[in-house]
């Protein structure tokens, strides 16, 4: 599983006073506490800064990877603000992302084409939000044909199927759950991926329902998470889920987070 941290985002009004006022140390602080907790990627987002988003992503990107070993997960569709972080960014970074809406993928292809970078493709189109998993499928193939034929390994895409509300609609679940199923059999070599929370929002106590939703999306093969890896039940539901989905051979990974004791709470 390709853990993504999602808190250094400026839309937390932490992170956005910490990225206005240039506090490094309290946004090391986050990249740090979510890299130790298992975060393969942090995602980096100053969107809420329209006129200085390419300044304020390359600050986050150096600030960040001063102190943490990992790559970042650049959060934009700006192409300029992509270009800024990618510039300064030590090794290869994730784009989040680029969609089917004409505007954002005519933008952000030639930054990607025949490059080493991974994307987040999310499934949306000038149509609006799919609400079904045939929706889904229909903008995942254009989207992944779209990548490749402009020399984007698939193994480098990470399709989004986008979860949206249960609360607003009981199948939105169900829809995005299979429709990940049906992007991993149907796209061979391609990563699924999603921003997970959205699944609760409305709802009390979300952290439950987030955590039974990821369990649920990695048994139908889910395999990226853009999540809050503080959450350390969230974590431990990770491991616990892949393992019983048999991608943790004798459950080495499982031993190693008991081990590490990620499972004490």
């Amino acid at each position: 599983m390709l853990v993504v941290g999602e808190l250094i985002n400026a839309s937390r009004k932490a992170i956005g006073a910490a990225i206005k006022e240039q506090n490094v140390e309290f946004i090391q602080k986050v990249a740090k506490d979510q890299f130790v907790a298992g975060a393969h990627y942090i995602d980096v987002n100053a969107g809420i800064f329209v006129d200085k988003e390419p300044e304020y992503l390359a600050w986050l990107v150096k600030t960040v990877q001063e102190v943490v070993d990992c790559p970042c997960c650049l959060d934009s569709p700006d192409p300029k603000a992509i270009a800024a972080a990618h510039a300064v960014h030590k090794g290869v970074p994730m784009i989040n992302s680029i969609s089917l809406e004409k505007a954002r993928y005519e933008a952000l292809v030639p930054v990607l084409a025949g490059t080493d970078l991974k994307v987040v493709a999310l499934c949306m189109s000038d149509d609006g939000m799919p609400e079904t998993m045939a929706d889904r499928l229909k903008i995942a193939d254009k989207l992944i044909n779209g990548l490749v034929q402009n020399n984007v390994p698939i193994s480098n895409i990470y399709v989004d199927p986008l979860v949206q509300p249960v609360s607003v609609n009981n199948t939105f679940a169900m829809e995005f759950i299979n429709s990940v199923e049906a992007i991993m059999n149907q796209f061979k070599g391609v990563h699924t991926m999603c921003g997970l929370s959205n699944i609760s929002y409305g709802l009390p106590e979300r952290k439950f329902m987030n955590r039974g939703f990821a369990v649920m999306a990695i048994a139908k093969g889910l395999d990226g998470m853009i999540v809050d890896p503080l959450d350390k039940m969230m974590m431990a539901s990770i491991v616990t889920a892949e393992s019983l989905a048999g991608r943790d051979a004798y459950c080495a990974n499982y031993l190693k987070a008991f081990r590490n004791k990620q499972f004490e709470f």
